[in-house]
């Protein structure tokens, strides 16, 4: 299980005092307004930033750290995820899991055998679905739901799916 989750992207600048608009990448925009502090990943480190203020427009969250006062001190991180320690993430409720946790499962059909590895997870309007890199059949879409997903083993790092028909 991963240490740290992502919560975001920085998608671009937003003005010229050293705000941020942040591609949320998790389930509730409201969570940045009990952010305290983040872990930027610059590529080569992860730099703890203080929030020090949060406002919202439309999808985005735009946050300001402390010591980023203009443009300048933070365009280059443009495109760069921002981390929370797993401790600080939104509590999970029955039956969800963190997607870092889901990527690279090994995912195995109901009968046992080895079916491909879970490579992403695309969300949807209506459900979730999981993209799974599979030997014999290339790359396979499935939704997310009760009558396919049957188990997932978070420390395991495994799932048992059932494959409806006309999938492949």
């Amino acid at each position: 299980m991963e240490q740290y989750l992502q919560v975001g992207v920085i998608a671009s600048t937003h003005g010229i005092k050293g705000e941020v608009k942040v591609f949320p990448t998790t389930d509730s925009l409201e969570r940045f307004r009990e952010l305290k502090e983040v872990l930027l990943d610059t590529g080569r480190e992860q730099i703890p930033l203080q929030v020090e203020g949060v406002k919202f427009f439309k999808q985005f969250a735009i946050l300001k750290f402390a010591g980023f006062d203009n443009i300048n001190d933070i365009e280059k991180y443009r495109g760069r995820g921002l981390y929370v320690p797993r401790d600080q993430a939104v509590p999970l409720r029955e039956d969800e899991y963190y997607i870092g946790d889901l990527i690279g499962m090994e995912v195995f059909t109901e009968d046992g055998k080895a079916f491909g590895r879970l490579k992403d997870v695309m969300e949807t309007g209506a459900n979730d679905v999981y993209v799974i890199d599979t030997q014999e059949h290339g790359e396979v879409l499935l939704p997310a739901i009760r009558d396919c997903i049957l188990e997932v083993d978070v420390e395991a790092g495994k799932m048992k799916v059932r494959l409806l028909p006309g999938l492949l």
